[in-house]
């Protein structure tokens, strides 16, 4: 099994509705402002208790050679 190289994460989390229902578009943003990381894998995680939920996802890129 090969590993993947990676040369940075980024995360996005939050516990809050409102921010669950943008977080599309912040990823999505957040791509299109860093051209140079290429995304090389991903990982979405989900946690709660009584009275919150976080969605995590964390993005694993490598910067694009020139």
């Amino acid at each position: 099994m090969a590993m993947v190289q990676f040369t940075g994460v980024k995360i996005f989390s939050t516990t809050l509705a409102r921010d669950r229902e943008v977080m599309g578009e912040t990823i999505t943003r957040w791509i299109k402002e860093n051209p140079n990381a290429e995304i090389v894998d991903k990982e979405i995680t989900q946690s709660s208790d009584k009275e919150f939920h976080c969605v995590t996802v964390t993005l694993f890129y490598k910067h694009k050679q020139p």
